[in-house]
């Protein structure tokens, strides 16, 4: 194979990945120019056109999505043979990007990541802190981490947490003038405090089982945040009910504070999950990152 095709390959790829010549450039260690001259060295040889470019993005054409499915594995394949190499001779170092949703970075990583950082000295986080769902591939991310139900099927998925279920929580002196729900039903009586998905502008509908059965119910709420924090706060002042993760909601349950309702209709446990495109390209600061957590989950008493 010429050089200049494997370069012109390995350039495409990753200006795809990173969405930006500059950024691919520095991932290369080489100049924008050079990054340039190689893509279209390739988008000449192939005889089409494969980035669309503005001014403010860069983005793949028709032909350049069709290119990257083929050319990827090949290029992560020959990632992965080179990581492995170097592996034998030093620690990991480079970049990770991860994004995370905020109730995420609250209960999981916040308390790890300067432990990771002490044990990896030489390995750089990036973290993006963003509760819209997104393509970690299109973005340019190297990992994401979300609950596992909304990982998409296509991806690796590695659990780094304890299974933890969502309950409904409130002051004890809301709950003696609206009375205790006996049912989820009995919520839209009640007060309660809405979580606000950024992504679709609604309220996130609150999840429930019967009888082996899930079922969602629409809240009615004066308040809707997208900040679990502010959600608990509001709760133990007295607005609303609030849905919460037990691991959030429990130490303010044992002082008294709160009270959990409707125990008998929680739906099943979730739990956190790092993901990402392919084992096989996974390079070698991200392995360290990925068994870094699965080591914590491993260690008794972490979540």
């Amino acid at each position: 194979m010429q050089r200049d095709l494997l370069d012109g390959v390995v350039a495409f790829t990753t200006v795809a990945r990173r969405r930006s010549f500059t950024v691919a450039a520095a991932d290369l260690g080489v100049t924008p120019a050079a990054v340039s001259h190689a893509v279209k060295q390739l988008e000449a040889r192939l005889g089409v056109v494969l980035f669309a470019r503005t001014t403010r993005e860069v983005g793949l054409t028709e032909a350049g999505r069709r290119y990257l499915q083929g050319a990827q594995p090949a290029v992560e394949a020959m990632e992965a043979a080179t990581v492995s190499a170097r592996s034998l001779g030093e620690g990991p170092a480079g970049t990770v990007r991860l994004t995370t949703s905020r109730l995420a970075l609250r209960m999981l990583l916040a308390p790890v990541i300067t432990d990771f950082s002490r044990a990896y000295p030489d390995v750089r986080l990036e973290v993006v802190v963003d509760d819209a769902s997104i393509s970690i591939i299109e973005e340019g991310f190297d990992v994401g981490v979300r609950m596992g139900e909304m990982i998409a099927p296509d991806m690796v998925a590695v659990r780094v947490s304890q299974p933890f279920r969502f309950c409904v929580v409130g002051a004890p002196a809301l709950l003696q003038r609206w009375g205790r729900p006996e049912h989820p039903r009995d919520l839209k009586a009640i007060p309660c405090l809405n979580v606000l998905q950024t992504t679709r502008r609604n309220n996130y509908r609150w999840e429930f089982e019967e009888d082996g059965r899930e079922f969602e119910v629409a809240v009615d709420s004066a308040i809707s945040v997208n900040d679990f924090d502010f959600l608990l706060k509001s709760a133990i002042d007295g607005l609303g009910l609030t849905y919460q993760p037990e691991p959030l909601a429990m130490p303010h349950v044992m002082t008294g504070r709160l009270e959990r309702v409707l125990d008998s209709y929680l739906a099943g446990p979730t739990a956190w999950h790092l993901y990402y495109p392919s084992r096989l390209g996974a390079s070698a600061p991200l392995r360290a990152f990925v068994e870094f957590m699965r080591g914590r989950l491993r260690v008794p008493g972490r979540a």
